[in-house]
């Protein structure tokens, strides 16, 4: 690809040409003309002659392939650069592997008033147990230490830690030696990430959407909340994204409307809906998720956070309000407490106008198919992460540790989901998972249980035009006339065409076929690599320009 696309601070029209443009439009597009922000043409090469001398910039792809920049529906900005720019424990194989990381953490932070860490994930490691308290302690050398697990739903901390938090222990979920859940992780994550300073924010915050826009993501879907970060880093996040030099930020805020003036004050921060993480029930992993028969390995259901009233009662007055809704939900006792609640407050405020306003639900793993079928007549967003299946799905993963081999089978059916005409986001929910947009279409389409995967179109769709669709626009997302201008160029291999109705057992590259090709994703082949960002008409990544 020429290196010479230049960053318009001003309208500009550009014409790209010598490349494959993913685009509805024309499936045998090989040129794309944007104008200001705005898609204004795409076509084939011969037609673009007629545009050569009206452009101000002509660049040759060079072979390239450009497609919609990826929209992740879940994201935590501050905590992934976090984990960008300090403590990640993802890679960890072992606990030894794990306190060796910690120890060497602490010892190059010594200023820190607070050490920070996330990713730990013991069901992964040969000890088959998180560090001991004792152990976190002589790791950091007595220093106060919050470390979440990889799902972000308990957290491991150090003695230090718990000084800090009066009246931790006596909190629910707080236990003498074992992670920290409910009221007491929350109390200690309040403490923790009080003390990340204004700058070490913006640092984390940028550090992520540099991290996006380098992996071709021009949107993100920011999940915050009163119980994940606090205002002031929803606030700083927006204005960060406002400046026009990364991806897009969309807000929501994880609180419990009751009123329109609760209603308003969340518009009033920035968000544009009263959803994301506001949770239902915690996680797999944690033992958290609410379900409605016990754990394999524990003898409980998890907890639950909202009942199908306290749902009814947010769904509607946010309905009213014009606000899109929103909820956390992981187990399938949770997932029904949503699909109840939501039918009530259609009941109460109507079903049209429920429907249309396009409410969603987040991870949404544990479904059946009366929940799936409750999704499709309210209109639902399904906004999941195929990555967790990838990390934890099959008969040897976490999930069937938690909920034994046959009820694992039944999780993140992202097939009947699409079958019903329930609308898919696709995200990461990083730092859970990493952002990882050709990964995560990947893990759709080679699902750990086969019956559950989609096609590639099908996935892909979810991640680029799903994304936009889930916060209320239907015309972006896609190369076509008058869409924005927010696409993502790639070095990549071969492109394939699947059929419509395969997903991975035979691949055609027919161009009779009429749809636009897509990578060719078999696990073991090589992903496409970024080579520029384009958000609005902006370069947001890629290399100097000439």
């Amino acid at each position: 690809m020429s290196e010479h696309i230049p960053d318009p601070a001003s309208p500009r029209t550009v014409l790209l040409r010598g490349g494959e443009v993913h685009s509805p439009a024309d499936p045998f597009a090989t040129a794309m003309v944007v104008e200001g922000d705005r898609i204004a043409w795409v076509g084939e090469e011969g037609a673009a002659d007629s545009f050569a001398d009206g452009v101000d910039e002509v660049v040759q792809l060079d072979g390239a392939l450009v497609t919609p920049a990826f929209t992740d529906a879940h994201v935590h900005t501050t905590a992934t650069g976090l984990a960008l720019t300090g403590l990640d424990l993802l890679g960890a194989t072992s606990l030894s592997d794990a306190l060796a990381r910690i120890r060497a953490h602490a010892d190059a932070r010594p200023a820190d008033r607070i050490l920070l860490g996330h990713g730990w994930d013991a069901s992964a490691w040969p000890e088959g147990r998180p560090p001991s308290r004792a152990e976190l302690d002589a790791a950091t050398g007595g220093r106060p230490l919050y470390l979440t697990r990889v799902d972000v739903h308990s957290a491991v901390v150090t003695t230090a830690l718990l000084d800090l938090v009066p009246g931790i222990r006596d909190r629910a979920g707080f236990r003498a030696d074992a992670p920290l859940t409910g009221d007491a992780h929350h109390a200690a994550r309040r403490a923790a990430f009080a003390t990340v300073t204004p700058a070490q924010r913006a640092e984390a915050q940028a550090a992520t959407l540099a991290r996006a826009a380098a992996l071709g993501i021009g949107s993100i879907h920011e999940c915050a909340g009163p119980e994940i970060s606090g205002e002031d880093d929803f606030t700083a996040l927006l204005a960060l994204a406002r400046q026009g030099t990364g991806p897009r930020v969309v807000g929501y805020w994880a609180e419990l409307v009751a009123s329109a003036k609760d209603a308003e004050r969340i518009r009033e921060l920035g968000a544009i809906g009263a959803a994301g993480d506001l949770f239902a029930d915690g996680s797999l992993g944690s033992h958290t998720a609410h379900l409605h028969a016990p754990y394999a390995d524990a003898d409980h259901t998890g907890t639950a956070q909202l009942d199908a009233d306290a749902v009814a009662a947010h769904v509607a007055a946010c309905t009213e309000a014009g606000l899109q809704a929103g909820f956390h939900a992981i187990g399938d006792a949770a997932l029904t407490s949503i699909v109840d609640g939501v039918r009530a407050a259609a009941e109460r405020v109507g079903t049209d106008r429920v429907r249309a306003a396009r409410h969603r639900v987040e991870h949404a793993e544990m479904l059946t198919g009366a929940t799936i079928a409750g999704f499709a007549e309210l209109a639902l967003t399904a906004s999941v992460q195929p990555a967790f299946d990838a990390a934890w799905g099959g008969t040897d993963g976490m999930y069937a540790a938690r909920l034994g081999a046959e009820r694992a089978a039944t999780l993140n059916p992202y097939a009947a989901l699409l079958k019903a005409g329930v609308p898919l986001a696709l995200g990461s929910d990083s730092p859970v998972t990493a952002l990882d947009p050709w990964g995560t279409v990947r893990a759709a389409v080679f699902h750990r249980t086969p019956a559950h995967g989609i096609s590639a179109r099908a996935a892909f769709t979810a991640h680029t035009r799903g994304g936009w669709r889930a916060v209320g626009r239907d015309d972006a997302g896609v190369l076509v006339p008058g869409a924005p201008a927010d696409y993502a160029v790639w070095r990549t291999g071969e492109l394939v065409v699947q059929a419509p109705d395969e997903r991975v057992e035979r691949w055609s590259t027919d161009p009779r076929s009429g749809t636009p090709g897509l990578p060719d994703l078999t696990p073991g082949r090589d992903l496409p690599v970024c080579l520029r960002t384009v958000v609005g008409g902006r370069t947001v990544f890629g290399p100097p320009n000439e």
